[in-house]
């Protein structure tokens, strides 16, 4: 009786690190645009999809706006309403730190000190219009226009993107703009 529990046990424990290790897929790193020009980026980018982290799950006019301080850091003021269009107006201002000097596409991004949340810039068109934010982990991700509507095409391009770099195109949630 118990050798047979114990089987039981052994078995069970087995099968629980076997699933636990088919879910832990291993992803090539995150890839970057080669060079951010820091002065054309700042300004306001429009989310127009992502998949959000708590404080922004249910946001709409979600706005992020960055300003490149005189000491080198990103003052960031992130905007949108709660829940509705009409929803609480929530204001967010991490402190954004350039961690890649070279390429400026590697910022930590700093909610709380000292933790700085992993940023990076993996897709940014030519005229500085579009771009797309992504994390190591793949668990956040922000598609971001200058303006609050793109077209399909355009829209189906970049979530298509978004996937090819391991994340589950199912959790990117369309961000509601009215401004």
């Amino acid at each position: 009786m118990i050798s047979k529990r114990i089987s039981i046990y052994f078995i069970f424990i087995l099968f629980s690190i076997i699933i636990h290790g088919c879910s832990l897929v291993k992803h090539e790193p995150i890839p970057l645009v080669k060079y951010v020009d820091l002065d054309k980026f700042m300004g306001a980018w429009y989310v127009i999809a992502h998949i959000p982290s708590y404080p922004e799950k249910n946001a709409f006019n979600a706005v992020e706006t960055y300003k490149l301080n005189e000491n080198g850091t990103i003052k960031t003021t992130f905007t949108f309403n709660e829940g509705s269009f009409t929803g609480r107006f929530r204001t967010l201002n991490p402190t954004g730190f350039i961690i890649d000097n070279q390429s400026n596409a590697i910022w930590g991004m700093q909610f709380i000190w000292p933790i700085k949340a992993d940023y990076r810039i993996t897709y940014l068109d030519d005229s500085y219009t579009q771009t797309i934010i992504a994390r190591e982990k793949r668990d956040y991700v922000w598609i971001m226009a200058r303006q609050p509507e793109i077209s399909l095409i355009e829209y189906e391009r970049l979530v298509n993107f978004v996937e090819s770099l391991g994340y589950e195109k199912s959790k990117i949630r369309k961000v509601p703009h009215n401004n």
